[in-house]
This record gives structure tokens, C-alpha cells and sequence, in this order.
């Protein structure tokens, strides 16, 4: 197996290639770029989810080959599928919605799991024409056209400002709930999981609030992303404090996750639970 720089530098060049390829379908210069819109467990899939998932795991599959890596991407997963081996937990298209209404908030997330933790992350916003990296131990960087440079998030303000970053379509009561009375109550609404850190990243906002329904989020909506605002300086766990967990065999995040710059990330997680707790109560 290669060592993890080379492997991050494939990653890097095949999600530049993904980008490319979703950006045909979003502005309409791909060969066929009808999406045909259809609905799995109530979450839409479209050819440019597909056409960018076959492209990812065939340029990853020919790179790095099937010996030492498995490979699940968000449309090829088996449920109760556990791998003792590395493996690619991949989101073509994290935030279709947003891609088929044109917010420009949808990314690309291609995470590498040894056990249950990730250790090497790509995040990618193709309408900001920006890739964010990671390797863990290693520092988050962002990569543009033009080259790539290291980025840290944000610190210094107290608890009452700051910003958390919100979903416009995956919301529940006790989701509005815990966001009406938490101490921060500034929020902005961005689109795709991705999207959400990178604006921490980026500190245009500090926190964002997972909180499962009758639904959760996946491992791949999450894996690169955690990695990318932890090694910036963040802070990513359940409401307990405790790490996320990938490539157990649920492919489900449930309860409640939050991710911060890190500075009152344990104060935050402790009035998040309070909250739950009073509003199952």
C-alpha cells in the first residue's frame, strides 16, 4: 500500500475530476443532463449522484486496487456491511436537494476509515472551485486551482455570538426546539453537510447541531467532514463527548453529534443534552 500522502494526492485529483463532472450536470453542459430525479427512503437520487459514484470508486479501484481497501460509496452500500480492511466511505453528491433547487451548496466527501475512525479526508465544494484535506496528525488545507494553504477555524468569541449553521430541509420539533433555546442564537442556513463545515472552517459560523429524527445521517455524510474540521482545530462528538464511530455495521449516525471550533465545544455539548432532555421530559 502506498503511504497516506500519495493516496491523498489520488483522492485530491479524482475529486477535482468529480467536481468537473457534477458541475456539468448543475449548469447543464453535460452530454445528458437530464438528472431524471428519483426517490430512495425518501432522499432524491439523481444521474449526476450515479454518474459521479461510478467514476469516484472506478478511478479509486484502478489507483489503489481492492486488496487493501474496500469501498462504499452512499449508492453502493450493502446494510450490515463491516470491513476489517481500510476502507472509502464516499458521498458523490452530499446535498442533492440543494444541487437540484441550485443553492450552489452541495460538496463532495471522500473519507479513508482504518477501524472506526477516519484518517484521511477530502472535501469538496465545486461551485467555490475548492478542495479541504486532511490527513489526521497532519493539519486541514485548503486547495484551490491555484494551489493549496493551511486552514485553522476561528476562536475569541464568547458563547452568546456565535453562529450556528443550520439545515433548511432536515428538521425536526425537538431539532426547533433545541435550536430556540440554545445559548447561540445566530443562525445561517446552508445547504450539504460538507457545506455546513467548511463555513466553520471558513469562520463564517462555529457551530452546527446534528440531531436524528426518524431518520439519521450516514457514516459518508459525515466521516470526511469531521476529519477536516478536527484537524483544523475543531471539535466534532455525540452530545456526551464522545467520538463518532464508522464502519460498525450501522451505517446510521444516531443522536445527537455537534461540531464546533472546538473553544466551548463540552459547554455547548452539556446544554444540548440538557435541552434534549427537557424536551423528551
Amino acid at each position: 500500500m502506498q503511504n497516506l500522502p500519495e493516496i491523498l494526492a489520488i483522492a485530491r485529483q479524482i475529486s477535482w475530476g468529480a467536481s468537473d463532472i457534477l458541475k456539468s450536470y448543475y449548469h447543464g453542459t453535460a452530454k445528458n443532463p437530464d438528472l431524471d430525479v428519483q426517490y430512495k427512503q425518501n432522499e432524491p437520487v439523481t444521474l449526476a449522484d450515479l454518474a459521479v459514484s461510478r467514476y469516484i470508486l472506478e478511478k479509486l479501484q484502478a489507483a489503489l486496487g481492492n486488496e487493501d481497501f474496500d469501498y462504499i460509496s452512499e449508492e453502493t452500500y450493502s446494510p450490515g456491511k463491516k470491513s476489517d480492511k481500510l476502507v472509502w466511505i464516499i458521498d458523490p453528491l452530499d446535498g442533492t436537494r440543494d444541487f437540484i433547487q441550485k443553492t450552489g451548496e452541495y460538496a463532495i466527501h471522500i473519507a479513508l476509515v482504518q477501524d472506526t475512525r477516519p484518517i484521511l479526508a477530502v472535501v469538496a465544494v465545486p461551485e467555490a472551485e475548492k478542495l479541504y484535506f486532511a490527513i489526521k496528525g497532519g493539519g486541514t488545507f485548503i486547495e484551490t486551482r491555484d494551489g493549496y494553504f493551511p486552514i485553522q477555524v476561528a476562536s475569541g468569541k464568547p458563547v452568546e455570538e456565535l453562529t450556528v449553521v443550520v439545515s433548511r430541509s432536515h428538521r425536526n420539533e425537538s431539532l426547533d426546539y433545541l435550536l430556540k433555546n440554545f445559548p447561540s442564537q445566530n443562525h445561517k442556513s446552508v445547504g450539504s453537510v460538507g457545506c455546513k463545515i467548511t463555513t466553520i472552517l471558513e469562520q463564517q459560523a462555529e457551530i452546527y447541531i446534528s440531531l436524528s429524527g426518524k431518520s439519521a445521517p450516514k457514516d459518508w455524510d459525515m466521516a470526511a467532514p469531521e476529519l477536516i474540521l478536527t484537524e483544523a482545530g475543531g471539535k466534532f462528538t455525540h452530545f456526551d463527548g464522545s467520538p463518532l464511530q464508522y464502519n460498525t455495521g450501522d451505517i446510521n449516525q444516531w443522536g445527537g453529534l455537534l461540531a464546533s471550533n472546538g473553544e466551548h465545544h463540552h459547554l455547548l455539548c452539556e446544554k444540548a443534552a440538557n435541552l434534549l432532555a427537557e424536551f423528551a421530559g
